[in-house]
């Protein structure tokens, strides 16, 4: 929660506002009070983007849906107006945690919860479906867990069932990993497209991790067309239940109340929420709401006081709304907490802009906030950019014009970051623990005791990293403490700064002698080693397969390090072999030469992708930044920016000193940290 600012309204229809609970690209959301007392969530819409008619409609649209649906399971309606040029919504507010949390928080759910779980969302569906709509945006974020039971919410894209499944460029059909297939392919959606969301959303709440993953939203999308749901994490006893809800062939799917039907109810199912850590979730939220009401609410007929708000929020030990162990989310449909507001996607370079080699313009920067020397990469994420900040720690500005947003110097700024979801990100503080933050606040969501000095890699059990002890650890995310350690080995101590990635039950690390090893993500043991001539370079995990830059490209099985296939380099120099590989679609891309170069998933084909090369002097250890229809790649004569998928290079960002540069891009944006200096330039 945060205090009413400058520019907020103090009043809305029948609303006192009390205070921020989000701001989002959208507009923001406020606690409001009625003359009655009864608190309300109101959304507004930014007013610079009253006169945007898609944004306007979907507004609109989100009101109508809600006001349709009649059903205990949903966030009722209870207004909508134009007031001052302001298009707002306001809907009852529920205090409690959105299913995503909850299983972050305390793990998956156990029998008789997700039996009431899935019995309730699958009768407030029916009653979505009877209504003539379709949500088409069930995920867990979007199911709020309230003492009655969860609530679905954020009516924003639902349509009418006969209505087509309708985007805007560059605006996502689903969100990846829970829309269906044909949501994904841009077909005619029906009832069933919400039945497919709801197997992956009851299989996540089983199993605690998505059944469908990749290292991009692209790699995703194509595993719900083309494979095959995760459910090993799933309990027997409900797999047969959930599995033939992610059909990819809608006709196949079961019935919302044939769904409600098999997880029918047991007597005491319910205690699930009146009793535990997830009803004491529920309860300390909804009593840190009440306490802030009495805390700023203003007595009848007298007008709340700005000043007011932030001294009650201090007064009440600065975070009136801290949860114990973390920061509360609070939510209202599509809005992420903070106060930073997402920006829309930076306009693309025009082609007049980089004709004839011409460099285009920074869109802001070079600023030199920055640490000087070889620093980790920064990380781009909602609505900011994260760095190694030049007086040590870690600093993040925003995306849009590069503002400073916060500074903690109390956070390692050489140790790395991990993304960790949409909101937060994973640190080390200069004690050693590793901590979960708030991208857009910086401020600390817990964290574990781990003499971490480097951070590796994670996955949806773990945070693996290197200790002062040159130890590998993995810390579990859920229970916050140390799983395993082993020593580290030679080649892979953190002066070396070993490069890895986890995922399909191997941790594989790849070392500064060229070794490569992989760890069980379960104990620790080594399963398999092997020797890239040179390193390190960033593995690429997709699936089963783990793909290795070095004297050659190799896909190896990921399980046991069985060679499924090699490519060679040109000559036994690093500057000719194989960069840190990626996945793009069905084929794995390195720079190799000096040029971007694909590679068959399936075979090792290879097929030139960059007509122009570069100056490589080094191995590039760590992959090029993709980001609209821009690759950028980092060399000795500066950063080079090739179309996607590469033809040729369309322009260089030249290094005057020849410092090497980590970049990290989102909204069409491309952020470049080099000797001392932030700079975010454009793509195609």
């Amino acid at each position: 929660m945060q205090p009413l600012g400058p520019g907020d309204p103090i009043r809305l229809g029948p609303y006192r506002l009390l205070g921020v609970l989000g701001a989002g690209g959208m507009g923001r959301v406020y606690l409001g009070q009625d003359g009655s007392g009864r608190t309300a969530a109101v959304k507004v819409l930014h007013p610079g983007l009253t006169n945007d008619l898609n944004l306007t409609q979907r507004f609109v649209r989100e009101a109508e849906a809600a006001q349709a649906v009649t059903s205990p399971g949903v966030a009722r309606l209870l207004a909508a107006q134009t007031e001052a040029g302001r298009l707002w919504i306001s809907t009852e507010f529920l205090a409690g945690p959105t299913l995503d949390s909850a299983v972050e928080r305390h793990g998956p759910f156990d029998e008789p919860a997700l039996r009431h779980l899935a019995h309730s969302l699958a009768h407030t569906l029916c009653d979505i479906h009877r209504a003539g709509l379709i949500h088409r945006d069930i995920k867990p974020s979007n199911i709020i867990l309230t003492r009655t039971g969860p609530r679905i919410i954020d009516f924003g894209i639902a349509r009418p069932e006969h209505g087509l499944t309708l985007t805007t460029t560059g605006q996502a059909p689903a969100t990846p990993g829970y829309g269906a297939p044909e949501q994904v392919l841009g077909q005619r959606v029906d009832p069933s497209a919400d039945v497919f969301s709801l197997g992956a959303v009851l299989a996540y709440a089983a199993g605690g991790r998505r059944v469908f993953d990749g290292a991009h939203v692209a790699a995703v999308q194509y595993e719900v067309v083309h494979g095959q749901p995760r459910l090993d994490a799933v309990p027997w006893q409900f797999r047969s239940l959930i599995e033939p809800c992610l059909s990819k062939v809608p006709g196949n799917r079961p019935r919302p109340e044939h769904i409600a039907q098999a997880f029918a109810t047991r007597r005491g199912d319910e205690k699930s929420w009146r009793t535990g850590a997830l009803a004491s979730d529920i309860k300390e939220r909804e009593t840190e709401v009440n306490r802030f009401v009495t805390a700023v609410g203003p007595r009848a007929g007298q007008q709340p006081s700005r000043r007011r708000f932030l001294v009650a929020s201090l007064s009440a030990g600065g975070a009136v709304l801290a949860a114990a162990g973390g920061t509360t989310a609070w939510w209202l449909n599509h809005i992420a907490g903070g106060p930073v507001a997402i920006p829309p996607d930076a306009k693309p370079v025009a082609n007049q802009e980089y004709a004839d080699g011409r460099t285009p313009r920074p869109l802001w920067g070079p600023l030199n906030v920055a640490a000087e020397g070889p620093v980790p990469p920064p990380i781009a994420m909602h609505g900011v950019v994260i760095f190694s900040a030049r007086d040590g720690g870690l600093a993040a500005h925003k995306a849009v014009d590069g503002e400073e947003v916060w500074n903690l110097s109390e956070a390692s700024g050489t140790a790395g970051m991990l993304q960790l979801s949409e909101t937060h990100f994973i640190a080390v503080t200069d004690g050693g623990e590793v901590a979960s933050l708030d991208a857009s606040t910086g401020e600390q969501q817990w964290a574990a005791s781990a003499e971490a000095v480097q951070l590796l890699a994670l996955d949806e059990t773990c945070v693996y990293v290197l200790t002062r002890a040159e130890e590998i650890r993995a810390v579990e995310i859920s229970g916050r403490k140390p799983l395993w350690t082993v020593t580290a080995p030679e080649g892979m101590q953190s002066a070396h700064r070993p490069l890895a990635a986890a995922g399909a039950e191997r941790l594989v690390v790849s070392g500064s002698n060229g070794v490569v090893i992989a760890l069980s993500t379960d104990t620790g043991r080594e399963v398999w080693r092997r020797s890239q001539g040179f390193g390190p370079a960033m593995p690429a995990i997709d699936r089963s397969s783990v793909y290795l830059g070095g004297r050659e490209l190799a896909a190896l099985m990921v399980a046991d390090g069985t060679e499924r296939w090699t490519v060679s380099g040109y000559t036994s120099s690093a500057a000719d072999g194989w960069g840190a590989p990626w996945v793009k679609e069905l084929n794995v891309c390195a720079i190799v030469g000096g040029r971007p170069q694909s590679v068959r998933m399936s075979n090792g084909d290879t097929d030139l992708m960059g007509n122009d090369s570069m100056e490589a002097d080094v191995l590039s250890s760590l992959p090029p930044v993709a980001e609209g229809r821009s690759l950028l790649v980092d060399g000795a004569e500066g950063v080079s920016v090739f179309h996607d998928p590469p033809s040729r290079r369309a322009w260089v960002y030249k290094s005057d000193t020849g410092a090497p540069t980590v970049m990290a891009g989102a909204g069409r944006r491309v952020f470049l940290v080099s000797d001392g200096n932030v700079t975010a330039v454009p793509v195609l």
